[in-house]
This record gives structure tokens, sequence and C-alpha cells, in this order.
């Protein structure tokens, strides 16, 4: 069985990345999304309202795994016999640091990183920024699926 993890904070989950995991459970039998947590960094949605919305917005994938992570990716990689970790490139400035990151992984555990060009649409495309223009009033409804937007949209009401 092929299988990879495509990790992230997903806070929220954007259209740029259902495309790269929608992409990668095209070329897997199971994909992993990891929903990476970092104690440093307050997000607008908890770790667990997070993976439900990537569950929902997953779930016609029909071979999305989602769970939240702590720690290591090469860890979870190594718990779930996960050789490969699939990561979407939005410009060049993104492969220099993730390049950097997929050599430490290789390095600690042989797991490989597959880079997936992201699609020129979401080219610009990020959480935070999503969460900023929203915050300010901007349409995102294009950019994130309508259930996660409506989720956003309550969110920033609430606050």
């Amino acid at each position: 069985m092929r299988r990879a993890v495509c990790p992230g904070s997903f806070d929220p989950i954007t259209n740029g990345h259902l495309d790269i995991i929608g992409r990668a459970s095209k070329l897997y039998d199971v994909v992993h999304v990891a929903v990476m947590i970092n104690q440093s960094k307050k997000g607008l949605f908890t770790v667990d309202e997070r993976i439900e919305l990537i569950r929902q917005v997953t779930a016609d994938f029909g071979n999305v795994q989602v769970e939240a992570f702590h720690g290591l990716l090469v860890d979870f990689c190594k718990q779930r016999d996960i050789p490969a970790i699939v990561k979407g490139l939005r410009a060049v400035s993104d492969f220099d640091y993730e390049l950097q990151m997929a050599q430490m992984n290789n390095g600690l555990s042989g797991v490989e990183t597959l880079f997936v060009p992201t699609n020129p649409t979401y080219s610009f495309l990020s959480s935070s920024l999503v969460k900023e223009v929203a915050t300010w009033g901007g349409d995102v409804s294009h950019l994130l699926p309508e259930m996660v937007h409506a989720a956003l949209t309550e969110r920033l009401a609430q606050q």
C-alpha cells in the first residue's frame, strides 16, 4: 500500500491545501493529513475544529485520513510506516526552506519528500493571508471550501 503524508497547520484549510491533498490522493493509496500542533502559535481554530473541517472537505477523496500530531514529522511517518511527505510549492522562496526540511527529514529517517507545484490559481495563497484579508472584510470565499468559509466568517464575527 502506497502511503504519504501532507503536513501543515491548516488554520484554516484553503483551496490550495485541498488541491495538493487531492492530487496526492490520486497518487497514493492512503494520504494522511497531519495537522501539526505548534504550542507557540495560537490558532484561530482549535486543532479539533481543523481536523473536523479537513475531514469534511476531503471526504469525497475516499482515501484521506486526518489526525493531529505534535513533534517531529519524521516520527509521525515512522509510527505509521509512511515513506513519503508531499508538499506544495508556491514559489521559489518556498523551495529554499522546504529543501532544507526535506534534506533534514531524509537524513533523520530516510523519508522522502515530493514537491508538487501549486496550481497557479493558488500560488499566492496562505492561511495567514486569508485570515488577514477576511478580518478586514475582504472577500475570500473563492479561496476556501464553502463550509470552511462559513466557519471562518462565523469565527471572525465572534471576535
